[in-house]
């Protein structure tokens, strides 16, 4: 397949459920306990939804600000570290972390001070007025605030030995893996501005870059084009195509289809990045809260706040530039605090008192 024909994404872990039970007072999961056959709506001060490391993170501050925060975190609960094998740069790691382990770490530590936590998708949400509504799991949620933390998706070429491989020398991150293929070679797919960034960047570590695109020339800006056409640790694979990924536990090399003629290639590499882009899992807020010109979520000034009042955005649902779990960390830390704010000052307005720290987007 073609890297840049119609994409397809890929639900992390292939849509499995995953449910963590925490080791708090044994109490029954939210989806038990709160949501289960009363056909009334549950009532919350703040709905997170997203369980990354964004919407986690911001459960935790929410949490200890007595906001008792509900995280209504998806199907494939975890975001993208759960399709993620060893972390390296997490701060606090030194001999690193699988990626599914670190996310354990953050709900537990969410859980225990009292974020309650249901692994299902939302379904749709209303953000027309307060409470705002969402519905997940055939339940209603109510809430004064809301923290989007949804993520975005590495859209990826959608052959089954990507998938296969994937943590095994198949990423869709050359800053968070790159350092793994240090001294040999790798291939990566992409024609934009990505993935002429990626692979100069990966030419810090790898001996050889191979860059492989599907026209005869790159869609990014020239100035990328030329860095890369100068630079001798990459070498140029035009009018080709990612075919199949080789190898049984670990990649071994690529099966390269031509575009410009019939027959295939083989070329022998340890590694292989998917650089075809990245998609914000926005679907639910999408006619509720404004997009920039990528599709990402757009907030207002230096704060997490949305163009809704009271609405606020965390994570990679909104940062296009960075993705990385740190930052995303970062953000759902931002976005708790300006949560407990705002509902600070829509306390104070009610009771007639000044209000301080306010956070809005009017």
């Amino acid at each position: 397949m073609s890297d840049d024909a119609t994409p397809k994404t890929t639900r992390p872990l292939g849509g499995i459920s995953l449910n963590f039970i925490s080791e708090g007072d044994g109490s029954a999961p939210l989806s038990q306990s709160v949501a289960s056959g009363t056909g009334k709506p549950v009532e919350a001060r703040v709905v997170i939804v997203g369980s990354g490391p964004a919407g986690l993170t911001a459960a935790i501050y929410a949490a200890r600000a007595n906001l008792e925060p509900i995280v209504i975190g998806g199907v494939a609960a975890g975001g993208q570290l759960m399709i993620t094998s060893e972390v390296e740069n997490y701060p606090g790691f030194p001999d690193g972390v699988q990626g599914p382990e670190l996310m354990a770490l953050f709900r537990k530590q969410a859980e225990r001070f009292g974020a309650r936590i249901l692994d299902a998708d939302v379904e749709r949400v209303d953000l027309g007025g307060r409470p705002f509504r969402l519905w997940a799991a055939g339940v209603e949620y109510r809430s004064e605030a809301v923290i989007v933390a949804t993520g975005a998706e590495a859209i990826w070429l959608g052959i089954e030995s990507e998938t296969r491989l994937r943590g095994r020398g198949v990423s869709a991150c050359a800053t968070c893996d790159g350092f793994f293929f240090r001294d040999k070679e790798v291939g990566i797919v992409g024609g934009g501005d990505s993935a002429l960034e990626e692979a100069l960047f990966l030419t810090r570590f790898a001996s050889k870059v191979h860059l492989i695109h599907r026209r005869d020339a790159f869609r990014g800006s020239k100035i990328m084009a030329t860095r890369v056409a100068a630079n001798p640790r990459i070498q140029l694979h035009l009018n080709r195509t990612v075919e199949e990924v080789i190898g049984s536990e670990h990649v071994e090399a690529l099966r390269l289809g031509k575009t410009d003629g019939a027959g295939e290639e083989l070329l022998a590499v340890d590694g292989f990045f998917v650089a075809i882009g990245h998609r914000p899992n926005v679907a639910a807020f999408r006619d509720w809260l404004e997009l920039d010109k990528k599709g990402y979520l757009k907030t207002e000034g230096a704060t997490t706040a949305s163009n809704i009042d009271g609405v606020f955005v965390a994570g990679d649902v909104d940062d296009h530039r960075y993705r990385q779990a740190v930052t995303a960390a970062g953000e759902g830390c931002r976005a708790a605090i300006d949560v407990e704010r705002w509902l600070e000052a829509q306390e104070a307005h009610v009771a007639g008192r000044p209000a301080a720290n306010a956070v809005s987007a009017r």
